[in-house]
């Protein structure tokens, strides 16, 4: 049955104009479920793949067979929103896929043609919608990966050319997402080196607001491809609908929300089409990179808590083993060191119960010594000046301290002062006949070339397999993309080396996960450079920032862990002063704030001593026996922000069945005496009892019923009044079912 619409008519002198435009019923629902979420789409009288729903699971998606499109005026096209919309036929709002075709023509229109469902592995479920264009020989896949129990969905597009020459696509989004509500809060990050992931919320009103890096690498530094979208409301941390964003790629991206005309807001995903055109050869299949979305009814703390069980199973490498306690010598001892400094060191680290030893830079380059950074970078081989026993020698000795030992490479950048960049001058990302621009003294290989693929894979592989020893290596990289250009690439295809490097950066990566399936590899760029579930798919943890400051470390972790998960989030204890900010902060203060990640240590060892040195191997033996279970497997609740007014901040860590927790508390400012904060605290059993003990006393108990049982309702509604109260104050508790 078609019911019309009489649309608007009027004269102009003696010229009338009238449209009708038909509204029809649809004939198909397409529904993407999880535990408590649907995504539903529906197929149109027209053939016409539309958008209808995302949110707290509906029980009748044949609802929607009823629900009509949206009418209109001044078109003879039903109005609705598509579910991957192209330019050209209708649409006027952001396209997701933008073509210039064979003919030459500018326009696509994607009509349905059929669906598959199947499922890969136990509670994931995947959707293929496939749609092909009406005139040309063009086809969309539109991929969804449902993961159960997560709530999680992730999105992606692949676009084949079947056309008999080639096609030039300028837009290839990995979804769209269109949400109607009355407001839109969106909360996004930004910042710059050793400031990263700073959070700040806005209204969206009419127009466009972007999200993007054009760096080609370390392309998170100062935005990052991931949000959280609350609507009706800024975003509650326990109540309200929001919306958990976040795009798997390690090059160029662009987050797109566009309120419409309509007030309705279209969030568009995906690569950035910046200089990036490519050309799709006949037969040639474009996969875009995998969208992650979640949606909570429960506010942003159910985003984070999907984000991270998704996260540390599916998102990144061994997720949910517990990790080793590091340290690091970058600043204990930065380029300034020989083999009694190293072993030293590694005497200290076993003393307090860390569990493995990390060389950082400086320990190779021979013709050109790695003294700095200047030189040397791209010749990998040990600097025998430095190291005259090699590092098996350091191998073996970590070992007989039962530490694991790990090396620091940046495989993917070379100084010009290298035997490297005088071998193969054509492996360098370049413009020909241009000044090649050097960040910290250094030029970056270019990874669309297979024979630099080939040697970046062999710097890993060649050292793991010389040095089987070592067991852990954390991967940097230290500039991004100037003067982008590639020898290996024809001229024709300039623009596809944005692409290119980083689907080259990934080729490279699961080579070396095929070969060391379990191996323990840090993500690193300059810090939180490179931060995305792109890359942190072949990652176990990620550096989160160069900055070890503490109070600094609270901000940028808070806003980190409202998307990465605190498994995955390397937190360092280092010296006072912090060589970043200068600031003077308690031990106590330091290793407190660590703890609430992936405890490690980025200091000279032997500088701790007597008191100081019995409290940090206190400190890590309660992080080994009480929290770092929590951290690896719990469920993360933020109780005080750092953001808000007050001054303090708080999170907990629950366990899954509820039995065990740990709670942190941290004063950012110095308050009035008396003045102390009461912690409600979130997530426990309201049916259980737990005793609470103060863990890292370091002298005074900060809560009076320390050692106590309390009902959880009890502690959930009421709170505690704690005792920190000075700047740098800190406590954390540990908390235990009781029968």
């Amino acid at each position: 049955m078609k019911t019309y619409l009489k649309c608007i008519f009027y004269s102009l002198g003696i010229t009338l104009l009238f449209c009708t435009a038909a509204v029809g019923q649809n004939t198909k629902v397409i529904e993407v479920k999880t535990k408590s979420t649907s995504l539903v789409y529906a197929v149109d009288h027209n053939k016409r793949l539309v958008f209808q729903y995302y949110g707290k699971a509906v029980d009748a998606p044949d609802s929607f067979l009823r629900q009509q499109a949206y009418p209109k005026p001044d078109t003879n096209r039903d109005f609705s929103y598509e579910a991957y919309p192209t330019f050209g036929l209708g649409n006027v709002n952001e396209p997701a896929l933008a073509v210039i075709n064979a003919d030459g023509s500018l326009n696509t229109e994607l009509a349905f043609e059929g669906t598959e469902t199947k499922s890969p592995q136990p509670g994931v479920s995947e959707t293929v919608i496939h749609l092909n264009d009406r005139i040309c020989k063009f086809n969309v896949e539109l991929h969804f990966k449902a993961y159960w129990a997560e709530d999680v969905i992730t999105q992606w597009a692949v676009i084949t050319n079947n056309e008999n020459q080639p096609v030039n696509l300028r837009r290839f989004a990995s979804s769209f997402l269109p949400i109607k509500a009355e407001t839109y809060y969106l909360t996004h990050f930004y910042g710059s080196w050793a400031g990263e992931m700073n959070v700040t919320e806005e209204k969206l009103e009419n127009g466009i607001k972007v999200i993007e890096s054009k760096k080609g690498v370390r392309t998170t530094q100062t935005e990052n491809p991931s949000f959280i979208l609350s609507v009706n409301t800024p975003a509650l941390e326990n109540a309200g609908d929001c919306y958990g964003g976040a795009l798997a790629w390690s090059g160029n991206y662009r987050l797109a929300f566009q309120v419409d005309e309509w007030k309705r807001l279209n969030i568009t995903t995906g690569i950035n089409p910046f200089l990036s055109s490519w050309t799709l050869k006949v037969g040639e299949r474009f996969t875009t990179p995998e969208m992650i979305y979640t949606f909570s009814s429960q506010g942003r703390g159910q985003v984070s808590r999907n984000l991270h069980d998704w996260g540390r199973k599916y998102g990144m490498v061994g997720g949910t083993k517990l990790h080793d306690i590091v340290l690091n010598s970058w600043e204990g001892a930065y380029f300034t060191f020989n083999e009694n400094t190293l072993t030293g060191m590694m005497d200290d680290a076993a003393e307090m119960g860390i569990e493995t030893f990390v060389l950082d830079d400086g320990w190779f380059g021979n013709k050109y010594p790695r003294n700095n950074d200047d030189a040397g970078l791209g010749d990998w081989q040990t600097n025998t000046q430095k190291l005259p026993d090699g590092l098996d020698y350091l191998i073996d000795y970590a070992h007989s301290k039962g530490l694991k030992f790990g090396l620091w490479i940046e495989p993917e950048m070379v100084n010009p002062e290298s035997e490297l960049a005088g071998k193969h001058p054509d492996w360098i990302v370049q413009s020909p006949g241009r000044e090649k621009i050097t960040w910290r003294n250094q030029l970056l290989l270019d990874l669309s070339n297979p024979k630099v693929q080939d040697f970046v894979y062999n710097v890993f592989d060649s050292l793991l397999t010389t040095h089987p020893g070592i067991e852990y290596i954390k991967w940097d990289a230290n500039r991004h993309v100037e003067q982008a250009g590639s020898t290996w690439l024809p001229t024709s295809e300039q623009t596809h080396f944005w692409v290119d490097y980083t689907k080259g950066l990934y080729s490279v990566y699961e080579r070396i996960r095929a070969r060391y399936p379990d191996f323990v590899m840090q993500d690193c760029a300059s810090g939180g450079g490179r931060l995305d579930y792109g890359a942190l798919k072949y990652h176990n943890e990620f550096w989160t920032s160069d900055n070890t400051d503490p109070l600094s470390r609270i901000f940028i972790q808070y806003g980190t862990n409202l998307i990465y998960p605190p498994v995955g989030t390397a937190s360092h204890v280092s010296t006072s002063p912090n060589h970043q900010t200068q600031r003077m902060a308690p031990l106590k203060f330091r290793f407190d704030v660590a703890m609430t990640g992936r405890l490690g240590m980025e200091l000279q060892p032997k500088d701790i001593q007597g008191k100081d040195r019995d409290f940090a191997a206190d400190a890590i033996r309660n992080y080994k026996q009480y929290v770092r279970p929590l951290i690896t497997n719990g469920d993360l609740y933020r109780l005080k922000s750092p953001y808000d007014e007050g001054g303090w901040a708080s999170q907990m860590y629950v366990s899954k069945e509820k039995a065990s927790a740990v709670l942190f508390v941290f004063s950012l400012e110095p308050h009035l005496r008396g003045v102390f904060p009461t912690i409600k605290l979130n997530g426990l059993d309201t049916t259980k009892t737990y005793q609470i003990e103060e863990i890292n006393p370091n002298g005074r108990s900060r809560f009076w019923g320390d050692g106590q049982t309390f009902k959880a309702d009890y502690l959930m509604n009421a709170g505690l009044e704690l005792y920190v109260g000075g700047q740098y104050e800190s406590a954390v508790f540990i908390l235990k079912e009781t029968n």
